[in-house]
């Protein structure tokens, strides 16, 4: 495919995202950037989150490992469900009641100070490493298939990518990224779908058989009963369930979005509405991913052994070229709804929770403006270095490195939360950050050699449970009931 006709499609798509950037940030506060003054379409929010949710990461890795993990991606999938409900039932009405535009806030009432800038670490760390790695993925194969031809570096591409997100998020914020994730989101799965129906005619098959085909297919098993196995279905499920607490309900990303809704009723309908949408369009992804599978075997194609590239190779080099450009928007859309809201979430959360802009009474609006848009910008500049350092030291499928570094750096968030919703017991606040390092660390020993210690059993997501148990019980370890008075009158 002609590298500069993809040139020229991300260029026509940036251009598209500045034109509703533009119009969506017309007399644009600080408020409007944090939370859209409270005014979003909970209908609109949820289609975009979409999109949010699935990224680079889904679009490109989930079709690509079908072919090593078959449908059990399914059961984390379904776990959703249980996780979306929690965050719907108990941290929504928490959020909602205190008012919160950064939900780490929640961790200095609770608790104070110490925990509070824990957890919001945390976040910054998490959000900065799981977008890094989705922006990562898309910007490797646009500069593989693309720009390695026309002979630019890998880090200009990366500069510029990043730089053209930041000018258009600079202004509107979460007012401009409710808008750009619909577009977004619809973009990408409509990318998903031609691209089936192409294959399905490159095979010569109709609908019905197509389907049958995928059924029938040794790929799409979903069940595995093995406990021992990284897929047993158990394991994902309640691992599924955990993800999507933690990377949705205490994520500052995903759940400003749900605080811009304009009342708990309609955030509340957004998240439901969300986890079984995802249903259907995971389905969709794996089923592209056995497409690709049956295509390259009744074609002969030998697909990379890298499973990240699969997609792009068979969309790019053995279909019709009309099929390499609906995958480069997709493709595309799939970066920049990972990125646009993960930069205004860290600018949030840092402003907010590091730089105590909210709480100074001495700052005017144009300086809390100010600095609201110098940290926009810094966080732009973070993100190019990060994506660079990954570049250097990926040697595996972004997929599994993901949930791996979510497990390890998400887990002290998940502690963090459930010990304060579930006791009322009173931690020593200065001790919490050593316990947040000593449980990733804990759980990176057990995981490194479980097998040897656990009978022959391999940690998967559900290392991410484990993690926030640890986290949990050493906050408890370290911690003292509340006085008669202190449970009369507290409100958290």
């Amino acid at each position: 495919m002609n590298p500069q006709l993809i040139l020229l499609i991300l260029l026509a798509y940036t251009m598209m995202l500045f034109v509703v950037g533009r119009i969506t940030s017309r007399n644009a506060d600080n408020e409007s950037y944090f939370l859209n003054n409270r005014k979003s379409n909970w209908l609109l929010v949820a289609y975009g989150m979409i999109g949010a949710s699935l990224s680079g990461v889904t679009f490109i890795s989930i079709p690509g490992v079908v072919s090593e993990t078959q449908f059990s991606y399914m059961a984390l999938v379904i776990g959703y469900l249980l996780g979306y409900f929690i965050i719907a039932k108990i941290l929504l009405p928490l959020y909602y009641r205190l008012g919160l535009t950064s939900i780490y806030s929640y961790l200095d009432q609770r608790f104070g100070r110490w925990s509070y800038k824990t957890g919001a670490f945390y976040f910054l760390l998490s959000r900065l490493i799981g977008a890094s790695f989705r922006i990562f993925l898309v910007i490797n194969i646009l500069q593989i298939f693309v720009f390695d031809q026309m002979g630019i570096p890998f880090w200009v591409t990366t500069a510029a990518f990043i730089l053209l997100i930041n000018l258009y998020t600079f202004r509107g914020g979460i007012k401009t990224i409710v808008w750009t994730d619909a577009l977004q989101t619809t973009f990408m799965l409509t990318s998903v779908v031609i691209t089936i129906f192409f294959i399905r005619d490159e095979l010569m098959m109709t609908t019905r058989s197509m389907f049958d085909a995928i059924i029938q297919s040794d790929y799409s098993q979903m069940i595995f009963t093995d406990w021992k196995d990284k897929r047993f279905f158990l394991k994902q499920f309640f691992s599924g369930a955990f993800i999507a607490i933690v990377m949705t309900g205490l994520d500052q990303d995903m759940m400003q979005k749900n605080l811009s809704c304009r009342n708990l009723k309609e955030a509340r309908k957004n998240i439901i509405s969300l986890s079984w949408a995802l249903i259907p369009v995971n389905l969709l992804f794996l089923g592209l991913g056995v497409l690709l599978v049956i295509f390259a075997n009744a074609k002969g194609v030998v697909l990379p052994g890298t499973s990240d590239t699969r997609f792009p190779e068979i969309a790019f080099n053995h279909l019709q070229p009309i099929a390499g450009i609906v995958f480069v928007i997709g493709l595309i859309s799939a970066a920049y709804s990972s990125a646009d809201s993960a930069m205004t979430a860290l600018t949030t959360s840092f402003t907010v929770d590091f730089l105590g802009i909210k709480r100074n009474p001495n700052l005017s609006e144009e300086k809390r403006k100010r600095i609201r848009q110098v940290s926009h910008f810094g966080m732009a500049l973070v993100f190019i270095q990060v994506i660079i350092l990954f570049k250097a030291i990926n040697n595996s499928a972004v997929i599994n490195e993901l949930f791996t570094i979510a497990g390890y750096t998400y887990g002290p968030l998940l502690g963090l939360f459930s010990f304060g919703l579930f006791t009322r017991r009173k931690t020593l606040d200065k001790i919490t950050p050593l316990i947040a390092v000593l449980s990733p660390l804990i759980c990176y020993l057990l995981s490194k050699y479980s097998e040897t210690l656990l009978w022959g059993y391999k940690f998967g997501f559900e290392l991410l449970i484990l993690n926030g148990l640890l986290m949990f019980s050493g906050l408890w370890i370290f911690s003292t009931k509340p006085n008669s008075e202190e449970e009369l009158t507290s409100k958290l």
